[in-house]
């Protein structure tokens, strides 16, 4: 893969994190696709939440799964090795809402699902579109310019 392809592919992985932490009224501290000696990109996000979710628990997986969703719209596959530690996070998760395995198991894979219908909707899409070209062009960019990002591309007809 080349390193165009690789940013491309990052970019739209952390995207979609970003994307979903929105989605769930989370405040984005930045994202970037600039790699360190653990991951390629990071989407931080701010540990209080600014609109109180249902079920945080969800809110999570489903924060923590949007990056590989994402990825695999314009990739064609799920580039499990890339979100392994994302997924180590799903799975912890899943673990303390299912019990035993099989359950977390199911529970993830529901989870998955939900996530690929949210980041399919119009607007969350064109969100994610946006930010990942945004990331091309800059490498990292503010929450706030992320937030502006989804908030256009809500808004857009």
């Amino acid at each position: 893969m080349s390193d165009s392809s690789a940013d491309l592919h990052t970019a739209f992985h952390e995207a979609g994190h970003a994307v979903m932490a929105l989605i769930f009224g989370r405040p984005i501290q930045r994202v970037s696709i600039e790699p360190d000696q653990k991951r390629l990109g990071h989407c931080a996000v701010d540990k209080g939440v600014y609109r109180p979710s249902d079920d945080r628990l969800e809110a999570d997986m489903l924060i923590l799964l949007a990056g590989v969703a994402a990825e695999a719209v314009i990739a064609g596959s799920y580039n499990w090795p890339g979100a392994a530690l994302d997924l180590q996070g799903v799975r912890r998760l899943a673990m303390m809402r299912g019990g035993a395995e099989k359950q977390a198991e199911r529970l993830a894979r529901r989870m998955l699902s939900r996530t690929e219908n949210l980041l399919q909707q119009a607007g969350n899409w064109r969100a994610v579109q946006l930010i990942a070209e945004e990331l091309i062009r800059c490498q990292t960019i503010s929450g706030r310019a992320a937030r502006h990002l989804y908030d256009r591309a809500q808004n857009e007809p």
